[in-house]
């Protein structure tokens, strides 16, 4: 079955990420000089179409730019953990907008993470429009889809990591209070209902990110980019 990907920085980024496409579409009055040039180079199939062509293909701005793919990769856990340069992965509990996810995609590769979990069911999976809201970080950071995240954070657990859960919660610490010097799996909850209950089980520390004007709570994108830029401030301190 296969996806598209749309969008001139998304296309471009992912041609250089190695990956090899098996179209890609060009609108027939642009110009994409560095796309055609990488495309050429690895004997990718151009076809130069019309917008309507374009449209019909793809919900968004694409930018007269679309490349097709087959189905988005998933990484295996074991790999993530076996690969792991930073120690730190980013598990989205429940997860459901791919807005969301993408902003988290793009936060995670600037923060240096090791890879991202996904639940298979009642969360958001990899499509185009995250890869289109990630500006390219979908094919550089891994992204592992989980059946049960509970056992995985346990097999996490296992492997050494601590489990650190955004929650406004009584018994949650500040962001910049909780110790950084170890495997960190940062937790982070569904749109609407956080952390679910068995999840938070789990979790070795909660954490909360202070709130000084009306609104009791950020975007999960956001919390997550404050949290893991935190860590890694806090991490280089240390070194």
């Amino acid at each position: 079955m296969s996806e598209y990907i749309f969008g001139k920085n998304t296309v471009t980024a992912y041609l250089k990420s190695g990956q090899k496409p098996k179209n890609v579409y060009l609108f027939n009055k642009g110009s994409y000089p560095e796309i055609v040039a990488i495309a050429k180079e690895k004997n990718i199939n151009i076809q130069f179409v019309d917008k309507f062509r374009l449209d019909k293909m793809v919900k968004g701005v694409h930018q007269g730019a679309v490349i097709e793919i087959q189905d988005y990769r998933y990484a295996d856990i074991e790999t993530i953990v076996k690969n792991a340069k930073h120690k730190l992965i980013v598990v989205c509990d429940q997860l459901e907008d791919p807005h969301n996810l993408g902003a988290i995609l793009r936060s995670s590769d600037a923060a240096g993470v090791d890879g991202v979990v996904i639940g298979k069911h009642r969360s958001v999976s990899l499509t185009a429009t995250v890869a289109k809201v990630s500006t390219g970080a979908i094919n550089t950071v891994p992204v592992a889809q989980v059946t049960n995240l509970v056992q995985t954070v346990q097999y996490l657990k296992q492997q050494g990591y601590w489990v650190v859960a955004a929650e406004n919660a009584v018994d949650a610490v500040s962001y910049d209070q909780f110790n950084v010097d170890m495997p960190i799996a940062l937790v982070v909850g569904s749109e609407g209902k956080g952390i679910s209950r068995l999840m938070k089980k789990e979790c070795d520390i909660l954490t909360t990110i202070p709130m000084f004007g009306t609104v009791n709570s950020l975007n999960v994108s956001v919390a997550t980019g404050i949290l893991l830029f935190e860590i890694v401030r806090r991490r280089n301190l240390l070194k």
